[in-house]
């Protein structure tokens, strides 16, 4: 057998990822067992999340060792992560789709070059900047003009920081497909009479459909992990669900930020092993999203053929 030193080393640098991956999962089930094991299901269905005492005597519950009075719920952490996201995919897909197509079609092509540049330099501004940019201004704003109870952080202010996050991931992975539409299907489609709009809609969208189901996983993905600027506009709920778009809101990896330290201070470690068990919900929430994204491009790509 012919000994293939590129081959072997392109196989180990390629098996480095999944191996990663494995390690992190391999990481989170083997550590917050305990935790899993203590939580059940009303983990996932509990709103209280309460320490206990911390300065007691530990006590025995369910065969694990935790405070006198720990529960641990994560219900309201997770309706925060999916609202918050999905309202912040309402807000970026529009105006991403729209600048994608401006720069694409509108722009003249000495301008493209420099106004794409600013759009991705956005996607490369610090979380913490977005957040200093919501409690100065966007806070303010909300709490003024829009919140009926006169305070801005919740889940709408959650939502357009992490719409305008996203939003230069969506529009430059859109704008590359269109600048990669064959010229020949724009023209064709000019030919037959259809307006710009009608080419844009009928000709150009169809083709980039793949593409821009990729571009909205990605900026979920950053959504649904984003950590301080969503900690700093969120409000910080804590036992409570969000019942409008003024309610303050936590996310999973927001609370598991601001918790840590707290977390820290049980003598049993019960409680952060808890945290370890809301980032492995985090993961399979994520696992999720884009197993569902696969699914839903595949399903795009078999009508796309059997249209052909």
């Amino acid at each position: 057998m012919k000994f293939r030193p590129f081959r072997l080393s392109l196989l180990s640098l390629s098996l480095l990822i999944p191996a990663a991956l494995c390690a992190v999962i391999l990481f989170l089930l083997i550590y917050s067992a305990p935790a899993i094991g203590f939580n059940g299901l009303g983990f996932v269905t509990g709103v209280t999340w309460n320490l206990g005492n911390l300065y007691g005597d530990p006590v025995t519950a369910r065969g694990f060792t935790v405070p006198a009075g720990a529960d641990y719920g994560i219900l309201v952490f997770v309706t925060g992560t999916l609202v918050s996201s999905f309202l912040a995919i309402l807000i970026a897909l529009p105006l991403s789709v729209g600048a994608a197509i401006f720069l694409a079609e509108a722009v003249p092509p000495r301008l493209r070059p420099v106004l794409s540049l600013l759009v991705e330099l956005v996607a490369v501004v610090p979380s913490v900047v977005f957040g200093l940019w919501g409690i100065a201004v966007l806070i303010p704003l909300i709490g003024h003009y829009v919140s009926p109870s006169g305070n801005g952080y919740g889940l709408l202010s959650s939502s357009i920081v992490l719409a305008l996050m996203i939003t230069p991931i969506i529009a430059t992975t859109l704008l590359d497909a269109l600048m990669r539409v064959p010229k020949e299907n724009r023209e064709s489609a000019f030919g037959l009479g259809a307006t710009h709009f009608e080419v844009v809609t009928k000709a150009m969208m169809p083709m980039v459909r793949t593409t821009l189901i990729g571009g909205v996983v990605l900026a979920l993905g950053r959504a649904l992990g984003e950590t301080m600027a969503v900690a700093m506009v969120s409000g910080g709920a804590l036992n409570i669900l969000p019942t409008s778009l003024f309610s303050p809101i936590s996310t999973i990896a927001s609370f598991i930020l601001t918790q840590l330290d707290s977390a820290q201070s049980d003598p049993t470690n019960m409680a952060v092993r808890s945290l370890a068990e809301i980032a492995l919900a985090l993961f399979i929430i994520t696992l999720g999203v884009n197993t569902g994204a696969k699914l839903l491009t595949s399903g795009a790509l078999n009508v796309r053929k059997r249209q052909s």
